[in-house]
């Protein structure tokens, strides 16, 4: 038997409302006990954990590798490093990739490409229609045979809603839910920014919030209709979490996640045309960040995802105008959070935790996000007040980019384990 002894660290798991200084011990790759734990003498490895935070591996619902395809931005492998250097144990790869995720044989590409870099858990999320072309459905049963846990035309939005409403159908057989970027593709074609006075002073076409409330109001309409489960990915809008928190006490089969940049920054970040600002659904106002803030803390938003979008420097060096939309953020989401939820007092330790475990876990099946006996052996640990400085040019992710290089924060991953195995040590 193989053993790792975790001692002496707070101990958060939301999943059993547990928040105390415990030890945590781990046999053959699974949580074996919690609690007051004498060492015992032929125990494997042992971590003093004294002013660490012990949680369940944080788990991400949507990150793009980019594997097939488009290796230059990301690899499966290099994204995996990147995964464990933020403390993430599993994450869903968006099917956005050339060949795209949809056909079992490509499914079980993403797993087999997981395995032999023998990192963090990746599984993929299947295309909702075939070559997210939108037009036909793609082969469901046969994708969760190759091991998809749900499915998403990643950026693409499913703007047919017949196609939708099928889709629905299908996936819910199965009890799989359908991941959509909530946007009405008219409304934003061409725009690079929020539509609003800073688009106006700074000459940008804008992409309105309406394209996201009116998209996020017919995929309720359509999961009511069909019992089946939507998750809204990376919901930005004050009128889309309304929506979504209405739904929710009807009990719909709703959820939705928010991205860490878009509760720290808002549109004025582009003041300076700052590429790496230009994300999709685009940062806005601070009324709707202030609105994402409460979508958490009453529960409305279930999960954070780093909406990690990996590009190379030279498709990100081009003109605002022609340069790809997104971040790469595996890496920077625990320090992110702190500084946006934890220290303003926004969320405890617990609600934080929960929704980077917890909340995916559910939403994608997986048996992880929690530390109780018997479960996988995921576990991150990390210092909650270390501070340190964001520098990308030491991203394990082959793309850098990010628009808080060289930003101060608190909140550093020390240990990340994956089945028992410590598979990433972060530096002091």
């Amino acid at each position: 038997m193989r053993t790792l002894l975790i001692k002496n660290g707070r101990v958060i798991d939301p999943s059993q409302d547990l928040d105390s200084v415990q030890d945590l011990l781990i046999v053959n790759g699974r949580i074996q006990d919690v609690g007051t734990i004498e060492t015992p003498q032929d125990v494997d490895q042992l971590i003093d954990a004294e002013g660490l935070i012990v949680c369940p591996g944080l788990i991400d619902c949507h990150v793009a590798f980019r594997e097939p395809g488009f290796e230059e931005d990301e690899t499966i492998a290099s994204g995996a490093s990147a995964a464990l250097a933020g403390g993430f144990t599993t994450v869903a790869t968006l099917p956005d990739t050339l060949p795209v995720v949809d056909s079992r044989a490509s499914a079980e590409f993403v797993v087999r490409q997981s395995d032999r870099a023998a990192k963090c858990r990746v599984v993929p999320l299947g295309a909702v229609t075939k070559g997210h072309a939108g037009e036909e459905l793609a082969e469901i049963g046969q994708l969760i045979d190759g091991g998809a846990v749900a499915f998403s035309d990643g950026k693409r939005p499913i703007s047919n809603p017949e196609i939708m409403r099928r889709a629905l159908q299908y996936t819910s057989i199965w009890g799989r839910a359908i991941l959509n970027h909530a946007q009405v593709p008219e409304l934003v074609h061409g725009g690079m920014m929020h539509e609003g006075f800073q688009s106006t002073v700074l000459g940008l076409r804008g992409m309105p919030a309406a394209a996201e409330e009116i998209m996020v109001r017919r995929d309720i309409a359509l999961a009511e209709t069909t019992g089946g489960r939507v998750h809204l990915m990376s919901i930005s809008s004050k009128r889309s979490i309304e929506e979504i928190r209405q739904a929710i006490s009807r009990e719909i089969k709703v959820s939705a996640d928010v991205s860490p940049h878009h509760l720290l920054l808002t549109d004025e970040c582009l003041a300076d045309y700052d590429t790496n600002c230009k994300v999709d659904p685009p940062i806005r106002t601070e009324e709707h960040r202030q609105a994402l803030i409460e979508g958490l803390q009453d529960g409305t938003i279930s999960c954070i995802s780093s909406d990690h979008q990996p590009l190379s420097e030279e498709k990100k060096s081009l003109e605002l105008d022609h340069a790809p939309f997104g971040i790469a953020g595996l890496e920077t989401v625990l320090p992110l959070c702190v500084k946006a939820l934890i220290t303003p007092g926004y969320l405890d330790w617990s609600k934080l935790i929960s929704k980077l475990t917890v909340g995916p876990a559910e939403l994608l099946g997986l048996a992880s996000g929690t530390l109780k006996p018997g479960s996988p052996a995921d576990v991150t640990l990390f210092h909650p007040e270390e501070a340190w400085s964001i520098d990308t040019s030491q991203f394990q992710s082959k793309s850098h980019n990010n628009p808080f290089d060289g930003m101060s924060v608190q909140g550093r991953v020390k240990y990340t384990i994956v089945a028992g195995e410590i598979l990433f040590t972060g530096n002091s």
